[in-house]
């Protein structure tokens, strides 16, 4: 495992050379360490061959929060998640990614074999920048977020997307996901929707869904 420095992403590296690449996107006031540990609990073949990048959002104040400083993809301003929205440090942020994208371009990993995953803020990310980006990636790992400018995806992807989320979320409330996952469906795209018994979190059922997932996008052997 590389560790971080300043803000270099954390690199997972499979046992085999990299064929296939994730890049994790974590959530409001956490840092790239936030989802490793998921990797073992995905069981993924021991042969998988998928390289882990888990990269660290940038520090800025967060309105919400009391302008209180700390790792955020983007400002949230207010409660009103789907109207009042921080478009330009979304578009700042989903720079960021695409350089993370062509640098895993750059080291051999086609496009289609790059999955962008995130929780809640990081799943606006990776939603907004693989729907943006200029190739079809291999799939969108929406957990516990929302989708806010769905309008502006111009270019129909047919690439999987799956979104899931926790019934009694007290922070993104179910029903904001539901409009975004509508919202997304109008405009062509399929969504695989799965919703668990929890909160703003994690669950073992959702690490099995997303684990299925993974294996079925990046054909990955048993």
């Amino acid at each position: 495992m590389q560790e971080p420095q300043d803000d270099q992403p954390i690199i997972i590296e499979p046992m085999q050379p990299a064929d296939a690449a994730v890049i994790w996107l974590h959530g409001l006031g956490a840092d790239g360490n936030d989802f490793v540990g998921i990797v073992p609990e995905l069981q993924l073949p021991i042969d998988h061959g998928v390289r882990f990048i888990f990269p660290h959002a940038k520090h800025q104040d967060v309105t919400i929060n009391g302008g209180m400083r700390m790792r955020a993809w983007y400002d949230i301003r207010s409660l009103d998640f789907m109207g009042d929205v921080d478009a330009a440090g979304i578009r700042v942020a989903c720079y960021q990614v695409y350089d993370l994208i062509s640098q895993q371009i750059a080291a051999g990993i086609p496009a289609d074999r790059i999955v962008l995953a995130g929780f809640s803020q990081g799943g606006l990310i990776a939603l907004h920048a693989a729907l943006s980006y200029e190739q079809e990636l291999a799939g969108i790992l929406a957990m516990s977020t929302y989708c806010p400018m769905y309008e502006q995806f111009y270019m129909h992807r047919q690439m999987p997307i799956m979104m899931v989320h926790g019934l009694n979320d007290q922070v993104i409330p179910l029903t904001v996901a539901e409009h975004s996952k509508l919202a997304l469906e109008r405009k062509g795209y399929h969504i695989e929707w799965h919703t668990y018994l929890m909160q703003h979190q994690v669950c073992g059922e959702e690490i099995a869904d997303i684990a299925a997932w993974l294996k079925r996008v990046l054909k990955l052997k048993e």
